[in-house]
């Protein structure tokens, strides 16, 4: 699945700008370098990772099955630009495809005609592609990224500079998720979606638990352990998401676990911010209020469907997920989503996933293919479709009538739209996160079976990013 803030947008900006500082220098976008360290060896970048998946990355390969010029492009003349846009969106049974939306653009746009491609395999196999393409010079002009991927990509020189074409659409989408397509004052692209964290609940079993929503830290806890004592439980841990699902807690919190100076870069990892989650999950945990599943195993759906597992916290993403694992059950109906607890006294939210679409280097056209991808990204009816929840602004998103259903009608894209503003805005990725989240999802598993602990994770995380950093040859604060 796919898978970004009202009144901040200056200081959002600043801070983005600021904690990718370091990687300007590193090239990848045509433009003019920072005087930080020049970066070395940049080809042997960690590899890459998955984001917002219904399923497990699989194993990375260099051959990935897909499904290459699903949109035929109409007969033009001569001078018409020819694009193509990779994707991984799902196009499921019921969603405007990909190819319908591409359709529209070309009928409407005689002189730049875009041909789509779905790419079926995994994403990390998705950016062995683009790379491979790349550097053999016959690249896609756009294609969907990850936002944990992006500095990555950008280390190795991936993506075309497009911010002097940028400037005319970044107003069409909230202020975090341009900086998540931005490095070091380069823009690379636009945003298409989010993930931010919320809360899913079943409110029948809740009343008739007695229970009310949390709101607080303390509230949450309390919730968890009285629900235990009556054999339900409000919140599992998921180890198999052990990266994603602890970072995006620790920006709830108002954590910052990256940022830099004008020479090196920062981490850390165990703030006190990142502690507030770590204390809480480890609380839960030894007082057996908290349920160990593994969010893509079949004892997750199982604990949905039989009714042990009453709340979750989740990716906006997830809300189609859940209400089709649960479509036919008896809590049907009875769901709905919430924000998260202010951990640390303030409502804010963590980004769990999220992706937009780069311009990739050797495009010909940039200004025509970043053209195309404002007008893709703000078709809003249609991504929502696809189960996205888009980052653009220029329209109100439609809860579809099948999902508002299962939410006891609540409009649930309000919802979400609402946690999206709340997202924490100083929480950047760094080159080399892949190898971050390899190390830490066996270290989460080591504390959902009780052999390590909560506060190992953020450790952990701490000294798995220096080294991703240092691996490529990045100046890093110790």
């Amino acid at each position: 699945m796919a898978n970004r803030r009202i009144g901040r947008g200056s200081s959002l900006a600043a801070t983005a700008a600021a904690a990718t500082l370091l990687l300007a220098a590193c090239g990848g976008g045509g433009g003019e370098t920072t005087t930080t360290p020049a970066v070395e060896d940049t080809t042997e970048a960690a590899a890459p990772t998955t984001e917002e998946t219904t399923e497990p990355t699989t194993e990375e390969t260099t051959e990935a099955p897909e499904e290459t010029e699903t949109t035929e492009a109409p007969e033009a003349g001569g001078d018409a630009v020819e694009l193509e846009y990779i994707h991984r969106l799902p196009d499921g049974e019921g969603m405007t495809s990909v190819a319908e939306i591409v359709e529209r653009w070309n009928a409407d746009n005689p002189n730049i005609q875009v041909t789509s491609t779905k790419w079926d395999g995994a994403a990390a196999e998705l950016q062995t592609k683009l790379e491979t393409d790349v550097n053999a010079g016959n690249p896609a002009c756009l294609a969907q990224v990850g936002y944990s991927e992006v500095p990555g990509l950008f280390v190795k020189g991936m993506f075309e500079d497009v911010t002097e074409y940028a400037g005319e659409y970044t107003g069409n989408f909230s202020d975090g998720t341009v900086a998540m397509m931005t490095v070091g004052g380069t823009v690379v692209g636009l945003p298409q979606d989010t993930g931010p964290l919320v809360y899913y609940y079943n409110a029948q079993a809740f009343e008739d638990n007695g229970l009310e929503v949390p709101t607080t830290t303390e509230e949450f806890v309390a919730t968890a352990k009285a629900a235990a004592e009556n054999d339900v439980y409000t919140i599992a841990f998921q180890p198999d998401e052990t990266t994603f699902w602890t970072s995006a807690l620790a920006a709830s919190a108002g954590a910052s676990w990256y940022s830099s100076t004008e020479s090196e870069w920062v981490v850390d990892t165990t703030s006190e911010e990142s502690m507030i989650i770590s204390d809480t999950l480890q609380d839960l945990y030894d007082s057996d209020a908290m349920l160990v599943l593994n969010r893509w195993g079949d004892e997750f759906g199982a604990a949905l469907l039989d009714g042990s597992l009453i709340g979750h916290i989740g990716a906006a993403w997830e809300a189609p997920l859940l209400a089709d694992t649960m479509q036919d059950a008896d809590s049907a109906g009875n769901w709905a989503v919430a924000q998260l607890p202010a951990w640390n006294g303030t409502p804010m939210s963590g980004p769990d996933g999220g992706s937009g679409i780069g311009v990739m280097k050797g495009c010909e056209f940039p200004a025509e293919a970043l053209e195309f991808a404002n007008w893709f990204n703000t078709q809003i009816d249609d991504l929502v479709s696809q189960g996205l929840v888009v980052s653009a602004t220029t329209g109100a998103m439609t809860t579809p009538d099948a999902l508002s259903e299962f939410y006891g009608g609540q409009d649930v894209f309000a919802e979400l739209t609402t946690a999206n503003e709340n997202m924490n805005p100083a929480f950047p990725y760094i080159p080399g996160f892949a190898s971050v989240m390899g190390t830490l999802n066996p270290v989460g598993a080591a504390a959902g079976d009780g052999s390590g602990t909560f506060a190992e994770i953020f450790e952990t995380a701490q000294t798995a990013s220096v080294q991703a950093l240092q691996d490529l040859n990045l100046p890093v604060q110790e």
